[in-house]
């Protein structure tokens, strides 16, 4: 099935944690077995040649689950590895640009905190949308938080798939499904649950409440 079809379907958006690879790993496998629609690898402490062999063995794991990968940042990593897709925040390169280097059928996401934001990333290019903080977390208090209003406004702005993210947990994921909102993507959630891939099956469970 082609990555967008599957994108249209997707509702659970796990992103990996700095941690070492072979830890990486196991929490992938724990989330493809949850339910995870979507993985994406995310690291900000390896070297791009550890980041691509991560990426490979991500390829290898999530190819045969049927799970979306995704790389974030590097649209060069992404399209070594054969990923599906590259998540591009705004230091990034344009999602102009890599749409004119990408295969046909490659996935690009873009963040986006407003719908003017959203329109603008769509318009250049992108498949989906990372939309937030819905909610504070350790890095982004209340300064900046969209609220999950906020992501309901860019879902509306748009036509193209917009995930949640920002602070989202079992606890306040029924704030988002109350507006509508059934996409999100997590990382401490999963990340730092003693069970992460019964964790991924409740949270999946719960976006489609």
């Amino acid at each position: 099935m082609w990555p967008a079809v599957r994108l249209q379907s997707a509702r659970l958006y796990v992103i990996t944690p700095d941690r070492p690879p072979d830890q990486i790993i196991d929490l992938a496998r724990a989330v493809v077995r949850g339910g995870a629609d979507v993985v994406q690898l995310r690291h900000k402490a390896l070297a791009r040649g550890q980041l691509l062999e991560l990426a490979l063995r991500f390829r290898d794991l999530t190819a045969r689950a049927g799970v979306l990968f995704i790389v974030n940042d590097h649209a060069d990593i992404a399209l070594a590895a054969g990923a599906d897709g590259v998540h591009l925040g705004p230091d990034d390169l344009g999602v102009d640009s890599a749409r004119r280097i990408a295969p046909g059928g490659f996935l690009i996401g873009a963040s986006a905190s407003s719908p003017e934001a959203a329109r603008k990333a769509v318009a250049a290019g992108a498949d989906y949308i990372g939309s937030g903080p819905a909610f504070s977390t350790p890095i982004k208090k209340e300064k900046g938080v969209i609220g999950p209003a906020g992501v309901a406004a860019v879902t509306a702005a748009v036509d193209v798939p917009v995930f949640a993210i920002g602070g989202i947990e079992e606890a306040n994921i029924a704030q988002l499904t109350a507006l509508g909102l059934h996409r999100a993507c997590v990382i401490r959630a999963i990340a730092g649950a003693a069970g992460p891939e019964q964790a991924t099956r409740r949270l999946r469970a719960m976006l489609e409440e």
